[in-house]
């Protein structure tokens, strides 16, 4: 069994989409036993463990349809997000060997940048400034605490993609430059041997 079946995603449909994901997620933890508790530790150690970046949110308030959106952002650049009680969070960065934040209150959530470091953050930010109940908390880089300032300055910067783009970019001008002064002088060249060939 997958900790994504544990998520709040999957709690009992009997709650409403309306509910918030604090209600939604107590009621699910509430209904795990103790061996499934230890299957979510497990699995969510290694996912911590193998993490290029890590995003604490507060999901206070937010609606379970909206954590959902923001779940299928997240997903579509690679990461995933997952609502966990704080005990069973700090379990798994002790055993993951990672130093857990402090001060974090209200439900937690983790999002994880899997196969990109800032992407997921970036859905993050974005989502927050639209839904003012998700708020960035914390983050974690190269396995390192780094804060909410980092977090935000992280998800300012611009994107692989568009950083790329702009190498490409200023890659390109100097290349064409060269290009051209190539072909100028090839079709020098292609006058002068015509020249010496008419002459001829």
């Amino acid at each position: 069994m997958s900790v994504e079946s544990h998520s709040i995603f999957y709690c009992p449909k009997r709650t409403g989409r309306s509910t918030t994901v604090e209600i939604h997620c107590k009621q699910y933890i509430m209904a795990l036993n103790k061996t499934q508790k230890q299957e979510i530790v497990k699995q969510l150690t290694e996912d911590v463990k193998n993490q290029k970046s890590l995003v604490f949110v507060s999901v206070d308030g937010l609606k379970v349809k909206d954590l959902s959106a923001l779940r299928k952002k997240v997903r579509e650049v690679g990461g995933k997000i997952q609502v966990i009680k704080k005990t069973l969070m700090k379990l798994v960065f002790e055993k993951a060997g990672l130093k857990f934040p402090e001060g974090l209150v209200g439900e937690i959530a983790l999002i994880f940048g899997i196969q990109d470091e800032t992407a997921p953050i970036k859905s993050a930010y974005e989502f927050s400034k639209k839904n003012e109940n998700l708020k960035l908390l914390d983050g974690i880089l190269e396995n390192n605490l780094i804060g909410k300032e980092n977090i935000i300055a992280i998800a300012q910067l611009p994107s692989k993609k568009e950083l790329l783009g702009k190498l490409v970019g200023t890659v390109a001008a100097p290349m064409s430059g060269i290009l051209n002064v190539l072909q100028g002088n090839m079709r020098g060249l292609v006058v002068v041997l015509n020249a010496i060939g008419t002459k001829k």
